[in-house]
């Protein structure tokens, strides 16, 4: 069965013991699944998100979108900042592990915001793969699963695409690890959103649905008849989640790199997204 679900940032900016109104918020909105984005400044007492969560019947999924040190990447050139990276990772793992978290989702293979402009090292796919496998392998004991998200090519360099996230998947050679696609990050990346989908059928455990300026999906130019009709052909059974960043907290989806109103109202957001969502996917 399909779930769907919300990020946060829909609603604020920074979890925290005070946001837990949230969930509620979730929940009374039809979500299953909470989306929250965590890092090294974002404190807040973990038992008590689980215990909300768990009240409500609402599954969580974590994401690094707090602090998350330069140092610390998987796909670095220097072996200690891999190491780092992977170190920092498992501590992420462990927050899932502690709030009752699904999955640990992203683009883990890098660092976004890190975009190195140069032919890729032969070796950087294979180095990256290693990190991952190790990862996955420390998560799958805990119970959580790895989802690695493509984003554009002003955001990585490292996996824009659903073939290079295969193929790192495939080097990486570790059943723990899935793909989440998002449609506002394919928009500069794919031309054939039903072959994207195609590419990573066997381990695409959720979609971003977004619409092509990160506002609400449907009326943009994301070719969402191709995506629900693709999502049907490859009887796609995970999670479709709404994301973007609301646009009347303060400065926050500026600081965030977004320059419009798309989301003014977060509760107003999710009832068209998943009414539109659920039309095209339940009819």
């Amino acid at each position: 069965m399909i779930t769907y679900g919300v990020h946060s940032y829909l609603f604020i900016e920074q979890w925290s013991d005070n946001t837990l109104y949230v969930l509620d918020t979730a929940k009374e909105l039809g979500a299953d699944v909470v989306e929250l984005s965590v890092g090294d400044d974002i404190p807040f007492t973990r038992a008590l998100t689980r215990r909300k969560a768990e009240e409500l019947g609402l599954h969580l999924t974590v994401g690094p979108g707090g602090e998350w040190p330069l140092e610390c990447d998987l796909s670095a050139d220097d072996a200690a900042e891999r190491a780092k990276g992977l170190a920092w990772h498992t501590r992420q793992v462990d927050l899932c592990v502690e709030v009752g978290a699904i999955a640990y989702c992203g683009a883990l293979y890098g660092h976004p915001g890190v975009v190195k402009r140069r032919r890729p090292p032969v070796d950087e796919y294979p180095r990256t793969a290693e990190q991952l496998h190790r990862l996955a392998d420390y998560a799958a004991r805990q119970g959580v699963k790895i989802v690695l998200e493509p984003m554009s090519h002003f955001r990585t360099h490292v996996v824009n695409t659903p073939d290079q996230l295969m193929r790192l998947i495939t080097l990486a050679e570790h059943e723990n690890l899935y793909a989440l696609l998002d449609t506002y990050h394919l928009v500069t990346e794919v031309r054939d959103y039903a072959r994207a989908i195609r590419t990573v059928r066997d381990r695409l455990w959720g979609l971003h649905a977004c619409e092509n300026d990160r506002g609400v999906p449907g009326g943009g130019i994301v070719p969402w008849e191709t995506v629900f009709d693709a999502l049907k052909e490859i009887e796609f059974n995970g999670c479709i989640l709404l994301e973007t960043y609301n646009s009347t907290i303060d400065d926050f989806a500026y600081q965030r790199g977004m320059f419009h109103n798309v989301c003014p109202d977060g509760r107003e957001f999710v009832r068209q997204g998943f009414a539109f969502v659920r039309k095209h996917l339940e009819q």
